[in-house]
């Protein structure tokens, strides 16, 4: 159990460090699942449990001053206690936003603490010392790794029934509000993406399959097929030219076969 709770708490300081290097995005569940399931034994649910949670997170992004519900603690501790009480995912969304907001919550009070320490990087910047600034910029960044680590590991190592019990003292509105939200999520995060991407030219595609899958009962991965064939029919993959969108349409581009 100790040796388990060390390495899921070292999945959750790559989340953190997943924003050094570029936002890799890897934090997500749909990630960290699969990781979780390897380290407990059920590789299988790790990654059923890493895509349920994925969608209910899918909306939790940072958008202006909006800070979403912490989605490593929540992912990796929602996946994990899945898996060791065996009751698969309806424990993991049951438990996984209330514990990601809680792991908000905290990281919240942290981060009211830690700009006191700013302080002495603005002194050392007036004084020139640059090896003063390198400390507290690793110092600052060293918090959140720790309080990752220290959450997950502690939460994992004393058990959900610990996990529930502190759940257990929120206020039932705080959790049924908790449970509305999670519900809500999912049709944000897709209503999100479409606001992005969706046009006119793309609107039959998205009816299309909405077709497939309603009417047709046709399961996710084959739309997916299709949507792949779409694509190399309509940039023309396989017929030596390349084609790419502008604002005004689609344009053709040659492409050597050393290219292809």
């Amino acid at each position: 159990m100790l040796l388990e709770s060390i390495l899921l708490g070292l999945v959750a300081v790559w989340g953190v460090l997943d924003y050094q290097f570029g936002t890799l995005y890897t934090f997500r569940p749909i990630t960290t699942g699969p990781i979780v399931g390897l380290i407990l034994g059920d590789f299988e649910m790790g990654i059923t449990v890493g895509a349920s949670l994925e969608l209910i997170f899918m909306g939790a992004i940072s958008v202006g001053a909006y800070i979403p519900p912490d989605v490593v603690v929540g992912g990796i501790l929602g996946t994990a206690f899945a898996i060791t009480t065996g009751a698969g995912v309806e424990t993991a969304i049951t438990l996984a936003m209330p514990i990601a907001l809680i792991a908000l919550s905290i990281s919240n009070f942290i981060a009211a603490l830690t700009p006191a320490f700013l302080k002495i990087a603005d002194d050392a910047a007036t004084k020139g010392d640059s090896k003063k600034i390198t400390k507290v910029h690793w110092l600052m960044g060293a918090f959140g790794v720790i309080e990752k680590f220290l959450l997950v590991s502690l939460s994992f190592y004393f058990g959900v029934d610990a996990v529930q019990a502190v759940i257990g003292s929120i206020p039932e509105v705080a959790i049924n509000g908790m449970a509305i939200a999670a519900g809500m999520l999912p049709t944000l995060g897709f209503a999100m993406l479409m606001r992005m991407i969706l046009n006119k030219k793309l609107v039959p595609f998205y009816f299309l399959g909405y077709t497939l899958t309603a009417f047709l009962g046709m399961p996710v991965l084959g739309v997916a097929i299709i949507g792949v064939i779409i694509v190399i029919e309509k940039f023309g993959f396989l017929d030596g030219s390349k084609k790419f969108a502008t604002a005004d349409g689609v344009q053709e581009e040659d492409m050597d076969d050393d290219d292809f």
